[in-house]
């Protein structure tokens, strides 16, 4: 019984950040998708400052202009800087917020999943706080 109850409270103790969250419409969902289809458009195109105005104000401060942040994503984002292919996967429940996941195959062909945590701002829209690119093992095209 005891055994049982502390388990009631580990897993609610677990699951309370995610309940505690407003749940997600499928008009958010895709509103963060869209956000990050522009992005990777905007990298497609060079438009660094279009790539720069979808992060949120803290990604925007660490890095401080567009030049600098498209330098940091030529250099350590290629799978996203120029992805041969792009499918977004699920949403996830992260902290307090949200993130959207997608497959990323980069241009030396091996497949990563793109982890984009993002933030819904102020005044309604989502930006995106960062990217973990999670390399797939035995995932090449």
């Amino acid at each position: 019984m005891r055994r049982g109850f502390l388990a009631m409270v580990l897993w609610l103790a677990a699951a309370l950040p995610v309940l505690a969250q407003p749940a997600l419409t499928e008009r958010d969902r895709t509103a963060m998708q869209d956000t990050i289809a522009r992005q990777i458009e905007a990298f497609r195109a060079d438009d660094g400052a279009l790539a720069f105005s979808l992060a949120t104000p803290g990604i925007r401060a660490v890095f401080g202009d567009a030049e600098s942040f498209m330098r940091m994503v030529r250099s350590g984002y290629a799978a996203v800087y120029r992805p041969r292919e792009f499918r977004f996967r699920d949403t996830l429940a992260l902290g307090e917020g949200w993130a959207q996941t997608a497959l990323v195959v980069g241009p030396d062909g091996v497949a990563m999943l793109a982890i984009y945590p993002m933030r819904r701002q102020p005044d309604g829209r989502w930006l995106i706080d960062g990217c973990e690119l999670v390399p797939l093992p035995d995932r090449t095209t």
